[in-house]
């Protein structure tokens, strides 16, 4: 039986060194080693024409700051292999937030991901021609497209068959089931003047497979009022379940 074919990313970065020792690390650098995935760098600077390699230029109409130009980057895409099921992908502000969700169908979906890391004002608006998906790290601006990009790898590549130790484990983390996680304690039980929570002591694991759930109800209800509501909606229900033991964070 033939394993399956690594997922592969390919990022247009003008700073391929960034992503030097986060790709040797942790499950990254193991998932790598083991090709459950490939990365490649392309640096759209070795793709410039001109004797000074020039990658950026000011805007038309003035402005502040430099423009990424689009003849790079179309040029770095195009010399890229094209894989049956591939998105390209320019990491921006004005994308769609990441989500556990979107992790989980880059994860399950796709052979190729091509992400598109912009610099200093962006990239020229031609660009977005070239791109199948726009994707943001979240409501603020970065200084590079780098730090989304890695997260991204990041996310994404622990999803992946092989790569977590314990596949089950991933059932159960914040935003998989639609709730944060549940508060975790581990030894002592006794630390300065906080205990862990006596039922996860108990040995009865219905009763601390429900104890979880509550946390996780109460939890989210609290801290994330928008993801209760839309869990509330996914459920059918206009009240949760009940109210659980209060755990002691």
């Amino acid at each position: 039986m033939t394993s399956p074919s690594p997922l592969r990313f390919d990022i247009i970065s003008l700073f391929p060194d960034f992503f030097t020792s986060p790709l040797q690390s942790g499950l990254l650098g193991k998932a790598l080693v083991r090709r459950i995935a490939e990365v490649y760098i392309i640096n759209p600077r070795d793709f410039t024409t001109d004797k000074h390699h020039k990658v950026d230029d000011e805007p038309y109409g003035g402005g502040v700051g430099m423009l990424i130009k689009p003849e790079p980057i179309f040029a770095a895409v195009e010399s890229l292999p094209v894989l049956p099921r591939r998105e390209i992908i320019l990491m921006t502000p004005q994308g769609e937030p990441m989500r556990q969700s979107l992790f989980q169908e880059f994860a399950m979906g796709y052979d190729q991901l091509i992400l598109i890391c912009g610099h200093y004002e962006g990239v020229d608006e031609r660009v977005r021609h070239l791109v199948t998906r726009e994707v943001s790290l979240g409501d603020f601006v970065l200084t590079c497209g780098e730090i989304p990009t890695l997260a991204l790898l990041n996310g994404v590549i622990r999803l992946l068959p092989g790569v977590v130790g314990k596949p089950d484990s991933l059932k159960y983390e914040s935003f998989e089931t639609g709730l944060l996680d549940y508060p975790q304690y581990t030894r002592p039980a006794q630390f300065r003047k906080w205990a862990a929570p006596e039922v996860l002591r108990s040995g009865n694991h219905a009763a601390i497979e429900h104890w979880r759930r509550e946390q996780q109800i109460q939890r989210t209800k609290s801290r994330r009022p928008d993801l209760y509501q839309q869990w509330l909606k996914e459920q059918g229900e206009g009240e949760e379940g009940g109210e659980g033991e209060e755990g002691e964070d």
